[in-house]
């Protein structure tokens, strides 16, 4: 009996490995997980935009100061505008749109796209838009314009460049992008919410901002490509 669980756990993990990475070897290509600095040399230049099927913008906000309560927004575009030669060089921007913002309740969902939050009817949209691009240490850090609910201001956004896949027979080129940063929504006019009797607030002005970002090459328009 032993002897046919060992085998049995053999032939699933197998099994696992191939259902795995047969999607790529049906594109032709070889999927491998870079080093965000040797990454950052292999990527080619060019636009990729974003897959919104295998990207995350999300975030998380602590409540009553017990746990972090997740949510995300299901409906954005966005793009990044990579220089391999020089990535200080390269620019990134999303939009997302308010009103598909999901916490999974959703009666706290109509309440975040109400007045007392994003105000989804006046303000349908959040955007991003880069300034600057530059190294620190061993990461990158994009910074750039946040607009949420008719305020704008600067934010920075620590990132990695987590892996890249070359093109395969039909597959574009794909990098991947991760990054977090924390802003305070007051500033942005989100203003709901009062301290409990502890003095610790009901809803954190803290928010951190989760970026996981899945972006596909553009193809090429120029008119020697076509």
């Amino acid at each position: 009996m032993k002897r046919i669980l060992i085998a049995f756990a053999i032939v699933s993990v197998s099994a696992f490995a191939a259902l795995k990475f047969s999607a790529y070897a049906d594109a032709g290509v070889e999927a491998t997980i870079l080093p965000d600095e040797k990454a950052m040399k292999m990527v080619e230049t060019g636009t990729y935009n974003f897959d919104k099927a295998h990207s995350f913008i999300g975030f998380k906000v602590r409540h009553m100061g017990l746990i972090d309560v997740p949510g995300f927004f299901r409906d954005f575009t966005g793009t990044v505008n990579f220089n391999s030669a020089d990535p200080t060089r390269s620019s990134v921007e999303f939009t997302a749109k308010m009103t598909s913002v999901d916490t999974g309740v959703a009666a706290r969902d109509n309440h975040l796209r109400s007045k007392d939050f994003f105000e989804v009817e006046k303000f349908p949209e959040m955007t991003f838009k880069s300034t600057s691009v530059a190294k620190k240490g061993k990461g990158w850090i994009v910074t750039g314009d946040l607009t949420m609910k008719g305020v704008t201001k600067s934010v920075a956004i620590p990132f990695e460049v987590s892996g890249w896949l070359p093109a395969g027979e039909r597959s574009a080129a794909k990098m991947g992008i991760a990054g977090e940063t924390m802003i305070n929504r007051r500033d942005f006019g989100v203003n709901y919410g009062n301290a409990l009797p502890s003095g610790i607030a009901a809803i954190s002005d803290e928010v951190k901002v989760v970026l996981q970002i899945e972006a596909a090459k553009a193809k090429d328009a120029s008119p020697s490509a076509q």
